[in-house]
Formats: structure tokens, C-alpha cells, sequence
């Protein structure tokens, strides 16, 4: 006897090709019935004979498109309708939209060799894309994800695509971005004054002459603008960094093969899957010793990675193999700014950087900037969240109310919660400018609109001045205020689902701390929905405050003047104290002495820039986190003995527990001082830095006596420290937590505020 089965599927099953699997599958079982997208995700009735209704049921978890994952699968008997035939219906956009998006994909290898086949229609059309690849979130204005609710509907599908996305057995079926050069998106070449100077191949073919020539493109993507030039040109590099004013930060590269790209690094089987991945994020990779041909040495100066990324849209693909080498890749903005992801804006923001631009006339919903990953321990560890990966939500232990989280001043991201599942939002930059800001209120206003969230509590950072706290204050409803490192501890914690009780261990540059000091190098035990700060690394004085953080001899000189007094002004004999002349010396000395403008830190990301100032390795920064990073690459990495470190109270007592741990960096940096003076090779130096800040977060766990420890805070982005840190922990017998899916750094903070506040019992129904 037949039997109806009604079911709804929710998770990303929307963009991936997910009625058209289920349409077949109901046609091979013989099933009669439909299935349509709604807000909420794929509702579906099937008709038949139980066991075929059986294998519909097992097959719909067990074969689903590869980019779908299922989050609830709900279904129940009814008795039969009568039904005939199995139909797509028209999508239900009504009710509430629990649906997700998903993120851009790469170019598929089926759509690939369309791209580059002379037989084929589609042949070297930069938009060819089908149900397993393409655009999504970069396009999408509202669920469901059908064409009307795209960029795309304002192109009209021809006959044949139109039949391509009717036909159930083909692989565009309902595919919502499908087009062709009759009805699609087309592609022209500007010059700097807007003039078009080619469109469709002859664009393209002029396009690969400019960069061959050293000029310098702007490239409209799938999620904004890229700045490309020769990698392997000098000149056409330096221009790019002159425009861009990017002083030595190194620039991404885009090759054309895994091939080349092996040829220019060392490649491991891990960051080969990253590379080939349907994310398709940059992947700093170790670079080969020998300088190549195809990358200029002021690409990535003074650096032994390079970070780099294979083409994952059409267009990209067709510019790469006109190329035949690297182009720099770099994000279409200036300093500070967003990404660019309209032509006529870019025309106008990247006046001056750009010599031609390669545009077209699909929409861009919101800027979706690329990803950056990196392999640590075999493991990838984001540290640039955005295509590919956004939005895409984490699981919270249980339901909150609706509630919005705005990141941090530096590396911003937000957050919204809708029950269970948290939505971050692609990374959105640095809020250090008007235009910054603009778009960081504008994706707020889209990231709740596209859910249909309407948050009852918002969640910022404690640091009143941060202009996403300032813009939190300002909205209506309950508004929650999370420490910068308890953020960074909760991230941590709901990524990786850990149980309290455990130890939090918070390292990175500065955070505004719960006594008005700069923390940052930070211990918290979290148990009993609290997060009690139960260690740190000793304070010292940062003159100058957040000059600080550019010139890293600061945070040196702090280090000299709380070991030494006003006799480390005299220590000429040093890096960072002859950096100075001795004017400026003067003028520091006061600062200190007085107290004026030096703030009191506990920052290990100013430890690291003092030391490497100490080393002689940087003692001006050109970009965030330069010293630290130099330092890293500095340090041999062979077994070394660490420098002493103090942790008081020196015995733990009968109440040890109760004390708060201060890890005294005093014995540390006097060694490292009569290291340098006795002329000690500055590889060995940096290499036992390392390897005593690994061993003073073993000893505190040690102390606190807590079987998980995790780890988070811009610091653990520095792979020796991130290795030696968890390899120490894990020989005690810690279980050890790392960022894997959420950035370490400050692009993590938004979800760990969502994340406290539910911890600490601020959000309640």
C-alpha cells in the first residue's frame, strides 16, 4: 500500500543543486510528489511504495550534493494523496527565513573544461558556472536563493540556457546564476578616464597585454575588485606598493597552476587540498630558497612565505592562462578602505592605483574579500575569514534570542544569532575610516535583513571608544559589553565546543581590560558561567600608547625602563635605545617618569615586539604586526633550552588557586640582553624567546591544574609559538583547543561575544 511522505530539510541546501538532486531521485524511485525551496530551507512530499520511500529517505542524507550539509532532517507518514508525477514547485518565500546561504564556490573542473573547449558555447565565458560552483552570497538579496532574489534578475535567460535549466538531467538545472554570451553578463576594458577599450575577448586579449606591458589592472571578481600586476616585474610591483602606499606588506599572488605554484613553494598534501578546494582561500605557503623568475623580490620582501591562491573564478582562469605566471592579487582598495565592488566606484576610489580596469556588468550584492589560511600542526587555521566561508553559521550549545555581535575596532567582523545557529559575516576590515565605517553599518543592515533578524540585545566591546561599540550604544534594546579577551576565550570555546571547566588562554596586542589597564596577555579559568582572569604576564609602561604598536623600540624601551629604571636611557650599547636620538630619549624618559601618556600593558604582542627590537630585527613597523612576524621568521627551530621565567607567587600554597599568577618576564629579557652583548647568533636568541613564552603557558597550566586548555589571541597565529605551545601542553597531558573554522585574531571577536554573553547568562528568552 502506497504512503506519503512530507519532510522539510534545513542547512545549506539552497545554491547547491538540491531540489534538482531530489527530483531525480523521486524519478529513479519511481515517487510521484514535489519538492520547492522556501525561507526556511527544502520542503519536499514523496509518494509511493514504502521501501522506495525508504531509500528516498537514506539517500537524501546519504548522497546529497557535495557543497550541501544538512543541519535537521524532519519527516512524517501520511496517508496518500494521489499524486502524479514529481514536480518542481514554485520557492515559498513566506514564514520565517531559517534557510542558510552559501558562500561563493570556485570554479568547477566540468565548467572549467567548458571554459577552454572550442566546441563548447560557453567556450572562454568569463560567468560559465552550474549548480556545483559559482556565485552565492555575493549575489544573493534574499532567500529563498532563486533568480529573482539575485544579481541576476535582471538578465533574461535564452532558449537554450532557459531549456538547460528546465531539464532535470542536466547539471544547470536551476542553476539561478546560469547565463551565456547571448543572454549574460559581458566583460569590457576601461582606461583611468572610463573609456572603453574593448569588450568580450577583445578585452580580455588587451587585458593580458596591459599586465605583460608592467601595467597595473583593476579586476571586478565574484566578490569585489582585485589590483593585479607582473609578479615578476620590479618596477610594475613597486609602482603597485607607491600607489597602494603599502610600504613592505607582502602582496598575495594568483598562479595559473599547482604546478607552478609547487615550483615556487614547498607544498604539503594539507595546503595542496586547500589550494584545489571549492573555498579556493590564499594559503601562505614556505617559499622555495631560490628567487624565481616569476616573483619579484619586493613582492614579498624579507619574507619566507608567500601567500598564494589558484584561480577560482572564470574570468581569473582566462587572465591567468593568457598570462602564464603569477600576477599580484591584491584587494581593489586603498588603505583602511573597503574592497571595491562596483565599476564606477572603483573608477573613482582607485583613480591614480589602477591603469586599466576589467569590468562587468553583474552586480555585486556586498563586498566578500578573499580568505586566508594557513596550515599548523597539519591542521589549516583561518586568519582571513571571507569567500568561500561566510556565512556559513557555528552551533551554539543551546538557543539564544536573536542578538547582534559587532567585532572589534581592527579586523572587524559581526555576528547574528538565531537560535542555534551563529552567523558571522565575511571579514569587513579595519574601522579606521568614514568609507570603513559606512560599509561596516551597511553589511549589519544587510547580514540581519537577509536572515530576518531583528535582534533583541546587541554585543560590543568593553572599550567605549571602538566605533562598532560606539555604534552598539547607539541602537535600541539591551546592550552587553564582553572584554576583549574573554572574546577571544568564548571564540575559542564555541568553535571547538568545549565543556567548561578549562583554561582560556588569551595573547595578542592590546584589548582594553576590566581595570582600565591594556591587557593582552591574558589567563582565565571559565567554570560556573564565569571567566576569572587567574594569570598574567607582568605589566610595564608603553610610552606613547598606541605609537606603540608602530614603533616596537617602544614597547623595548618599557621593558628596559620596568627592569632598569632611568639607567637603561644609557644603554646605547642596545638596538632599540641607540634607535633613538638622544632627544627623543629625553622626551621618553620624561613620559616615563611622569607618567604621562604610558599606558600600563600586559600585552604578549608588545612582549614580541620589544624583544624583536631588542634582537635588532625591526625597530619601525610598517604594517600590524611586522616585529612579531619577523621574529618568528628569525628563530631557528631546533630544540633550544628556554631562558628562566618567574611565576609568582613563587609556591603555590594551600591557596594557590585563589591567587592571581603574574608571569614575570624580568629573567627572560636580562638573558636576552647578555645574549645580544655577548654577540649570539639572533636565530638562536629568537628561537629560545619562543620556546620560553611556550613554557611559561605549560607552567600556568600546570598551576591552575585544568585538563583543557585552549588557545587564542593574535599571538597563535605565529606558528613556532602555536607547535612548541601544544606540543608542550599535549607531552603534560593537556587536551589542547585551536582556532580552526574562526580566525585566531581579532576577526574571531564578534563570535565570542555572542558567545560570553550566552556563557555568562546575559541573553535570556
Amino acid at each position: 500500500m502506497k504512503q506519503r511522505v512530507h519532510g522539510v530539510i534545513r542547512g545549506a541546501v539552497q545554491g547547491v543543486g538540491f531540489r534538482p538532486f531530489v527530483y531525480r531521485l523521486a524519478l529513479e524511485l519511481g515517487l510521484d510528489g514535489w519538492v520547492n525551496n522556501s525561507s526556511q530551507g527544502v520542503f519536499f512530499e514523496a509518494e509511493g511504495e514504502p521501501e522506495a520511500l525508504t531509500t528516498f529517505l537514506h539517500r537524501l542524507q546519504s548522497d546529497h550534493p557535495p557543497r550541501a550539509f544538512i543541519q535537521s532532517f524532519e519527516h512524517a507518514v501520511l496517508d496518500p494523496s494521489g499524486a502524479s508525477g514529481f514536480t518542481i514547485r514554485p520557492s515559498d518565500p513566506s514564514g520565517e527565513k531559517t534557510a542558510l546561504v552559501m558562500p561563493d564556490i570556485a570554479l568547477c573542473d566540468e565548467c572549467r573544461s567548458e571554459l577552454f573547449d572550442p566546441g563548447n558555447r560557453r567556450y572562454r565565458y568569463p560567468f560559465v558556472n552550474c549548480t556545483n560552483c559559482g556565485p552565492r552570497y555575493s549575489i544573493i538579496t534574499a532567500l529563498p536563493y532563486d533568480r529573482p532574489n539575485t544579481t541576476m534578475h535582471g538578465f533574461t535567460m535564452c532558449p537554450a540556457c532557459r531549456r538547460e535549466y528546465d531539464d532535470p538531467a542536466d547539471r544547470r538545472f536551476h542553476a539561478q546564476p546560469n547565463a551565456c554570451p547571448a543572454c549574460g553578463p559581458h566583460i569590457e576594458l576601461w582606461d583611468a578616464q572610463g573609456a572603453a577599450h574593448g569588450m568580450h575577448d577583445e578585452a580580455l586579449t588587451a587585458a593580458v597585454s596591459a599586465l605583460a606591458g608592467g601595467s597595473i589592472l583593476a579586476v571586478k571578481g565574484i566578490g569585489g575588485f582585485h589590483l593585479m600586476a607582473d609578479a615578476g616585474s620590479e618596477p610594475a610591483v613597486r609602482r603597485l606598493r607607491e600607489r597602494k602606499h603599502r610600504e613592505e606588506k607582502p602582496f598575495a599572488l594568483m598562479a595559473p597552476s599547482l604546478g607552478l605554484i609547487n615550483d615556487l613553494c614547498e607544498v604539503d598534501e594539507e595546503e595542496e587540498r586547500l589550494l584545489s578546494a571549492p573555498e579556493a582561500p590564499i594559503v601562505l605557503l614556505r617559499r622555495r630558497k631560490a628567487q624565481s623568475l616569476y616573483v619579484a623580490s619586493n613582492v614579498a620582501p624579507h619574507n619566507p612565505y608567500f601567500g598564494i591562491m589558484v584561480p577560482y573564478a572564470p574570468l581569473h582562469h582566462l587572465l591567468l592562462a593568457g598570462f602564464g605566471r603569477p600576477v599580484v592579487a591584491t584587494s581593489g582598495n586603498l588603505s583602511d578602505e573597503p574592497l571595491c565592488t562596483d565599476e564606477h566606484e572603483a573608477l573613482r576610489r582607485l583613480a591614480g592605483v589602477a591603469d586599466y580596469f576589467l569590468v562587468h556588468n553583474r552586480p555585486i550584492t556586498r563586498h566578500v574579500d578573499d580568505s586566508i589560511v594557513r596550515v599548523s600542526q597539519g591542521r589549516a587555521m583561518m586568519l582571513r575569514r571571507a569567500r568561500g566561508y561566510a556565512p556559513l553559521p557555528l552551533r551554539l550549545p543551546a538557543p539564544v534570542p536573536d542578538t547582534l555581535a559587532v567585532g572589534a575596532h581592527l579586523k572587524n567582523t559581526i555576528a547574528l544569532s538565531r537560535g542555534r545557529d551563529l552567523f558571522v559575516s565575511q571579514h569587513l576590515g579595519d574601522l579606521e575610516t568614514p568609507e570603513a565605517f559606512a560599509a561596516f553599518r551597511a553589511e549589519t543592515a544587510q547580514l540581519q535583513g537577509l536572515f530576518d533578524v531583528h535582534p533583541s540585545a546587541v554585543v560590543s566591546d568593553s572599550h567605549p571608544d571602538y566605533l562598532s561599540s560606539t555604534y552598539a550604544a547607539s541602537r535600541p534594546g539591551a546592550h552587553h559589553r564582553i572584554q576583549h579577551h574573554v572574546a577571544h576565550v568564548a571564540a575559542c570555546m564555541v568553535e571547538n565546543d568545549i565543556a567548561p571547566p578549562f583554561l582560556g588562554v588569551a595573547w595578542d596586542g592590546t584589548g582594553l581590560g576590566n581595570d582600565g589597564s591594556i591587557w593582552g596577555g591574558e589567563f582565565f579559568v571559565v567554570r560556573d558561567g564565569r571567566f576569572e582572569r587567574r594569570a598574567h604576564l607582568r605589566t610595564f609602561l608603553l610610552p606613547g600608547g598606541d605609537t606603540a604598536a608602530r614603533e616596537p623600540r617602544r614597547s623595548a624601551l618599557g621593558l628596559l625602563h620596568a627592569i632598569a629604571g632611568d639607567a637603561a636611557f644609557t644603554w646605547e650599547d642596545l638596538h632599540p635605545v641607540a634607535a633613538f636620538t638622544p632627544a627623543e630619549r629625553s622626551t621618553l624618559r620624561q613620559m616615563l617618569d611622569r607618567r604621562f601618556h604610558v599606558p600600563v600593558t600586559s600585552s604578549a604582542g608588545r612582549l614580541f615586539d620589544g624583544v624583536s627590537a631588542l634582537l635588532g630585527v625591526r625597530q619601525r613597523n610598517t604594517f600590524e604586526g611586522q616585529a612579531a612576524m619577523e621574529l618568528e621568521w628569525s628563530a631557528r627551530p631546533a630544540l633550544c633550552e628556554p631562558y628562566p621565567l618567574n611565576i609568582t607567587p613563587p609556591e603555590p600554597g594551600s591557596n594557590a588557586l585563589a591567587e592571581t599568577l603574574i608571569i614575570d618576564w624580568e629573567p627572560l629579557v636580562r638573558g636576552i640582553i647578555a645574549d645580544v652583548r655577548e654577540g649570539i647568533d639572533t636565530g638562536v636568541i629568537a628561537g629560545r624567546f619562543h620556546r620560553t613564552m611556550a613554557a611559561a603557558i605549560c607552567q600556568v597550566a600546570r598551576r591552575l591544574e585544568l585538563e583543557r586548555v585552549a588557545l587564542s589571541g593574535g599571538c597563535f597565529q605565529n606558528a613556532l609559538l602555536s607547535r612548541w605551545t601544544a606540543g608542550m601542553l599535549s607531552d603534560a597531558g593537556f587536551r589542547v583547543y585551536m582556532h580552526q573554522r574562526i580566525p585566531p585574531n581579532d576577526g574571531g571577536i564578534a563570535v565570542g561575544q555572542i558567545a560570553a554573553a550566552a556563557y555568562q547568562g546575559m541573553l535570556k528568552f
